[in-house]
């Protein structure tokens, strides 16, 4: 079986997200989902939360996915599951300097898991989380750019 790990903080889950996991589905049997903390940011979200929403704007692909929180170094939970691959989101070219230099880290703490970017449909290209959010928290509306569940949880958390 085919297998990959996509890891992010997903804090919150974007459409851009979506349409990196559904390009994976294509190439992989199995696509693990790996929501991590960033330990220089504040999360909006608990890990709890983000892993909840991905779950429930995923289910869709439930039988293909796994989706868990893991607090660690990448490279032990790839091979925790058995996998040899981890998959790194694009937008644009800033992506990918930053990503190729993690992917280079990578290469030397681990030179038998590689990395694959996938570059997200042109309509996404300029979203991000941080987008969002700063969308959501001056009560803007973010439909369009995150799937319903998580319109809906950034509703609440800034009471729109």
């Amino acid at each position: 079986m085919r297998t990959a790990v996509y890891p992010g903080t997903f804090d919150p889950l974007t459409n851009g997200h979506i349409d990196v996991i559904e390009r994976a589905l294509k190439l992989f049997d199995r696509v693990y989902i790996l929501v991590g903390d960033n330990p220089q940011k504040g999360p909006t979200f608990t890990s709890e939360e983000r892993v909840g929403m991905l779950k429930d704007a995923l289910k869709e692909y439930n039988n293909r996915l796994e989706i868990e929180h893991f607090d660690g170094l990448l490279l032990n939970y790839v091979r925790k599951k058995k996998s040899n691959v981890v998959i790194r989101g694009l937008r644009a070219i800033s992506d990918f300097e930053f990503e190729f230099s993690r992917a280079l880290i990578s290469r030397e703490l681990a030179d038998d898991i590689e990395t694959i970017f996938l570059m997200t449909k042109d309509d996404y290209a300029f979203l991000s989380s941080s987008i969002v959010k700063e969308i959501a928290m001056f009560g803007g509306s973010v439909k369009g750019f995150v799937p319903d569940v998580v319109d809906k949880k950034l509703k609440e958390k800034f009471k729109r």
